[in-house]
Order: structure tokens, then C-alpha cells, then sequence
């Protein structure tokens, strides 16, 4: 039994489910349903569309299908069985799928991260333009709080820009000082240079 997928909308197709239409030229599409098959007739491109999941790759919804983890695809070789073979496939399989988990969760953690520090601007924004509307007693310390804020986010861009000149002189005295290490008989470990 096999799954097909979409051919507008990329969602899975299950057996005796959805409709498959076969060009003259003897392609075949396969739509997950009637919705599909219509915007397939009237020519419309699911990258425009937001419910496809073109759109959603296309722009930066979704993660993008990963190559180092490309385990599905079709194998036309016959293995022959062996019990070993089996059984390390299966815990590569496993792995797999928690390094995906993993990767999916952190790019989730990332979209979102955006979008809560576009809402805290918008906030406060909002609360600098209309301290008016606040009663008398909180004026002051939104005030102190948005001072303390943009204080705070100099210090986070101060913090950034030394940490980078720190990874900088990291890497260029790593580049320079290259030195491997030789052992000697009857004296230990000794310091080599070495040119690249």
C-alpha cells in the first residue's frame, strides 16, 4: 500500500481516496481532493496560495525538507535480508526522527522568538504614545521602565559586538598558532610548529 502525495498541496493521498487525472502525455496527478483538483484546473500556482505547503516553504513558514536526513527515498536495488542490516536500520531510523523532532522544535523556538519581540515593541510603542491614558500613579515608572528597556537593550548590542571581536581574535590565533604534538622516545610529549 502506498501513500502518494499531493500533487497542489503536497498533503498525503490514501488509497481509493481523492481523484487522479492522467495527461495525454501519460502523467499522472494525484489531489487529495475535489479543492485541489479545481485550483489544478483553473491554473492557479500553490506557491501563491497560503494553505499549500509550497507557500508555507516558500515563505519561510515551514522548515525546508532537509538533505542530510534524505532516508525515504526509493531504492530500485533488492537487499537481501540480513537480521543486522535490519536492525541497524531500524535505530538509524529512530535517530533520525529525534534529530528532525529536535530540528523542528528549535526552528518553532526561532519563528517565534521574532514575533514575541516584534509584539514587546509594538507594547511598547503603544504605552509611550498613550502614557496619557495611564492613571497618575503609573506614569512614572513606565517612564523608568522604558529608560531601564533601552538601556538595557545598548548594553545587549555592547555585549553582541565584544563577544563577536572576542570569536574574531579566537579564530585568527587558532589559524596562527596551528601546533600538533610529537612523542619521543625516553623524553615525552613534544611541540611541533606547524606551516599551512
Amino acid at each position: 500500500m502506498r501513500i502518494e502525495t499531493c500533487y497542489f498541496c503536497s498533503q498525503p493521498c490514501y488509497p481509493s481516496k481523492g481523484i487522479t487525472f492522467v495527461r495525454n502525455d501519460a502523467k499522472l496527478f494525484r489531489f487529495c481532493r475535489s479543492k485541489c483538483h479545481k485550483n489544478f484546473k483553473m491554473k492557479r500556482n500553490p506557491r501563491k496560495l497560503a494553505w499549500t505547503k509550497s507557500f508555507r516553504r516558500a515563505h519561510g513558514k515551514e522548515m525546508t525538507v532537509d538533505s542530510t536526513l534524505a532516508f525515504a527515498q526509493r531504492r530500485n536495488v533488492p537487499v537481501r535480508y540480513n537480521r543486522d542490516l535490519v536492525a541497524t536500520t531500524l535505530q538509524a531510523m529512530q535517530r533520525v526522527t529525534e534529530i528532525r523532532a529536535r530540528r523542528e522544535r528549535q526552528f518553532y523556538k526561532n519563528r517565534m522568538k521574532g514575533n514575541k519581540e516584534r509584539d514587546l515593541a509594538a507594547d511598547r510603542k503603544l504605552v509611550a504614545e498613550n502614557q496619557h491614558l495611564l492613571p497618575p500613579q503609573y506614569r512614572d515608572k513606565v517612564e523608568e521602565v522604558l529608560k531601564e528597556d533601552a538601556e538595557d537593550m545598548e548594553l545587549e548590542g555592547e555585549a553582541e559586538e565584544l563577544e563577536d571581536e572576542v570569536q574574531q581574535k579566537v579564530a585568527k590565533q587558532t589559524l596562527k598558532g596551528k601546533r600538533k604534538q610529537k612523542l619521543v622516545r625516553g623524553q615525552g610529549v613534544e611541540e611541533m610548529d606547524v606551516d599551512e
